[in-house]
């Protein structure tokens, strides 16, 4: 049975179904499949001994999307080699390929989540109603181990970027 949370966040004042469990930091992260933008599938495993930063996005194609991945792109060569930073969203990996091209974007991995909604089913940001990710930033450690988690209240706003960066440094450490 899959699980739905309603009053969690909204999306533009209106309020979103998020399918999925509410993960916390310490429990064990749960695996996920996701695209590359060459359509390679990858696994949480695939970022073994790693710290991940996973920022959340709806859409590259936003304003607040496109200003969150350049972000996180700028502070990831500060975050050492120990850390890798994951941008997942619904968009197809084609225009996330097109999208990290134009920006300029070469130190976050994109990856795609379009065909089965694999990881926003089970960290709990597939937005119901839209088909997308929720916007949120999540820390798992170099055991899989959740370390931070921010659902964003409000999808059109911006995340805590020093709180997130901060969690990422300290799982690093």
């Amino acid at each position: 049975m899959t699980t739905e949370r309603t009053g969690v966040v909204t999306f533009a004042g209106q309020p979103v179904t998020l399918v999925g469990p509410e993960i916390r930091p310490g429990q064990k992260a749960p695996d996920f499949e996701l695209l590359t933008t060459d359509r390679k599938k990858v696994h949480l495993s695939d970022y073994q001994g790693k710290v991940k930063l996973i920022s959340v996005v709806p859409s590259l194609d936003t304003g607040v999307c496109d200003a969150q991945t350049r972000r996180f792109n700028e502070e990831a060569a500060k975050l050492g080699e120990d850390v890798v930073v994951l941008t997942v969203s619904a968009d197809l990996p084609f225009a996330q390929k097109r999208w990290c091209g134009a920006a300029g974007v070469d130190r976050v991995v994109t990856l795609s989540d379009h065909y089965a909604m694999s990881f926003g089913n089970a960290y709990g940001t597939h937005m119901k109603e839209h088909r997308l990710e929720c916007r949120a930033v999540f820390v798992v450690d170099k055991n899989d181990v959740v370390t931070y988690v921010e659902y964003v209240p409000e999808v059109t706003q911006h995340p805590n970027y020093e709180a997130a960066l901060d969690a990422a440094r300290a799982a690093a450490r």
